[in-house]
């Protein structure tokens, strides 16, 4: 084109000559090419600064709408802010070969062994399938599929972080000294510390427990959000599983009945089966869950509650707050059970509560806690109310509304907070039991009743925990039953009450 429009101007000259002029003038289209070219990549630049700087303001828009008011609630101190849990490296776990508790592993794997040798077990189901669930019997934030360790929900808790950091540590002496096989031996747990830190536990508890001590300190890490598929706690949740299914026998008892009072070591394991199940929808988890929860209806007196044995025909309020606890949690995590065994469940406790104080006797109506032999007077039932507060949590998760119970509110207001947590072992005023159970009722009763308690408990438990050697983590085992269950006991219920705040939603929405 260049060529054409000053063709006369090479006429009579010769090729070379021309060609000549044309090299002349060929920096002139080079730069005139170069403008162009710079002129549309600056256009091009324009026109994706516009689309870059779109998504922001989408973003800002979402942000500036404000938190759900449950979110808000119960704030004592800003969580900070924590990273989300790295799952994108997962490792291939060999499960023929048990597995160190104390060196976790990063394995997203089922566990194939969990099936034991039941072969009614189906073990190529799928054991991580996640679903929703009911606000009873989940640890924090449990439906979330990429949930997990606090570290990816810690919106969602309401702990303060002092207690928080109190929690960690339990957990960690915990996994520490749990047995390779996943059970807590509760006179053995002290072999898995460390000699070259010093002094090994002391705190011995009954080995006829070990069933039951192992569900609390397995209830532990559910609610801190600990599966077995999630957390930083992972293998000690999985050893713990597997080795709870195994004392599982055909008719769903979990542990032996040679011991009188096997139904409290049935519950609890019930307790924390169910939670596992409602936090990870597992179908070995499932049905071993549908097991127990046949066996404890099959233990059930008629019309009436539970004590030791199959329908004897005794009653007690302790047994049967355990079992009412593991009924609720399994019926929220979608097991079906009809509202029966509740209603029976609060017929007896009504059988065993004073119209006028508000006080649950034992086996029979407004009698004070009762004791084990020889700890009446170092731990006087005067300083207790631990089956008031059992019945007042059996009545709220058996459906009773706080707001409008008479005999919630007189339980709470005349015995309750008249007796709130003081570590005293001169006074004997320490009951971890009550503490427990009362921390769960005042949770869900709410207000200035539940302030008061949270405070006390507070100051009575979290300047407690030992910080030394082997022991760094744990609660000596004071108390009147500390003997019975020992250390793995006393950590598994100081570390509950601290997980309150986030372990189970309140029922009826109570401020």
């Amino acid at each position: 084109m260049h060529y054409e429009m000053n063709r006369p101007s090479f006429e009579g000259e010769s090729f070379n000559e021309v060609l000549v002029e044309q090299l002349r003038r060929t920096p002139w289209l080079l730069i005139s090419g170069a403008i162009h070219g710079l002129i549309i990549m600056v256009l091009m630049l324009f026109a994706r600064t516009d689309e870059l700087v779109a998504e922001p303001t989408m973003a800002e828009m979402r942000l500036d709408q404000p938190l759900p008011e449950e979110l808000m609630e119960d704030v004592e101190e800003p969580p900070e802010d924590e990273p989300e849990p790295d799952d994108t490296t997962e490792d291939v776990v060999d499960f023929s070969q048990e597995v160190d508790d104390r060196n976790e592993d990063a394995t997203n794997e089922p566990f194939e062994d969990f099936c034991s040798a039941d072969e009614s077990f189906d073990c190529n189901t799928d054991l991580d399938a996640w679903s929703d669930n009911d606000a009873i019997g989940v640890g924090c934030g449990a439906s979330s599929a990429s949930g997990g360790r606090r570290g990816g929900r810690h919106r969602h808790r309401r702990g303060a972080p002092k207690a928080e950091r109190v929690v960690d540590q339990s957990l960690e002496w915990l996994a520490i000294h749990q047995s390779r096989d996943g059970s807590w031996d509760s006179d053995g747990f002290m072999n898995q510390g460390d000699p070259r830190r010093g002094p090994l536990c002391d705190g011995k508890g009954n080995a006829l427990y070990d069933v039951g001590v192992s569900g609390l300190a397995l209830l532990c890490f559910l609610g801190a959000g600990e599966t077995h598929t999630v957390g930083d706690h992972k293998t000690t949740v999985r050893n713990a599983l597997r080795w709870l299914r195994d004392q599982q026998d055909a008719e769903g008892c979990f542990g032996s009945r040679t011991l009188s009072n096997f139904t409290y070591n049935h519950a609890i394991a019930t307790l924390a089966m169910a939670e596992a199940y409602a936090m990870t929808k597992s179908p070995l988890l499932g049905k071993s869950t549908e097991q127990a929860v046949a066996f404890a209806l099959r233990c059930q007196n008629p019309y009436q509650a539970w004590r030791y044995g199959e329908a004897t025909g005794e009653n007690d309020s302790s047994v049967t707050g355990w079992m009412v606890m593991a009924l609720k949690a399994a019926r929220s995590a979608g097991i079906q059970i009809d509202d029966r065994p509740f209603e029976w469940s609060l017929n007896f406790i009504d059988e065993m509560t004073d119209e006028e104080t508000g006080r649950t006797g034992y086996t029979k109506r407004g009698e004070p806690p009762v004791r084990e032999v020889g700890m009446q007077t170092e731990f006087p039932s005067s300083e207790s109310e631990s089956l008031t507060a059992v019945a007042i949590t059996s009545r709220i998760f058996a459906g009773e509304d706080p707001k409008e119970s008479r005999m919630i509110r007189l339980g709470v207001e005349n015995l309750l907070t008249k007796k709130l947590p003081v570590w005293d072992p001169a006074r004997g005023s320490i009951d971890m039991y009550y503490w427990y159970y009362a921390t769960l009722a005042m949770y869900q009763y709410g207000g200035d009743s539940w302030a008061k308690w949270n405070r006390a408990m507070n100051d009575a438990i979290i300047t407690k925990q030992r910080s030394d050697g082997n022991f760094a983590g744990s609660w000596d085992p004071k108390g009147p039953w500390g003997e019975a269950g020992g250390r793995v006991y006393s950590t598994a219920l100081m570390t509950l009450c601290l997980e309150v705040y986030y372990r189970y939603a309140r029922v009826f929405g109570v401020k």
